[in-house]
């Protein structure tokens, strides 16, 4: 296996990795925005507020993407398990 294809390989597991926890990270992040604009509005500076929509809103994000998640995951890792003959040459 060449140094080239190493970096390629580990890139496109950094790519799948980004891809996905993306989403999940997404509405925590959206949740937080809100229950902030939420805190501004209103006036309640309470810290533990935030805590659970946070922990809802991933809890939703990996019910609603954990079918392709895992379809995403097991693409490729398949792909990288059946191609090990390959990346030893």
């Amino acid at each position: 296996m060449s140094a080239d294809f190493a970096a390629y390989v580990m890139t496109e597991t950094l790519k799948v990795v980004a891809l996905l926890c993306a989403p999940v990270l997404l509405f925590g992040l959206l949740a937080g925005l809100l229950v902030g604009i939420f805190q501004a509005v209103t006036q309640i500076h309470e810290m533990t507020l935030t805590f659970i929509p946070k922990m809802m809103a991933v809890a939703l994000a990996f019910l609603l993407f954990l079918p392709w998640m895992l379809r995403t995951y097991l693409d490729f890792a398949t792909a990288i398990f059946s191609n090990i003959p390959n990346y030893l040459r």
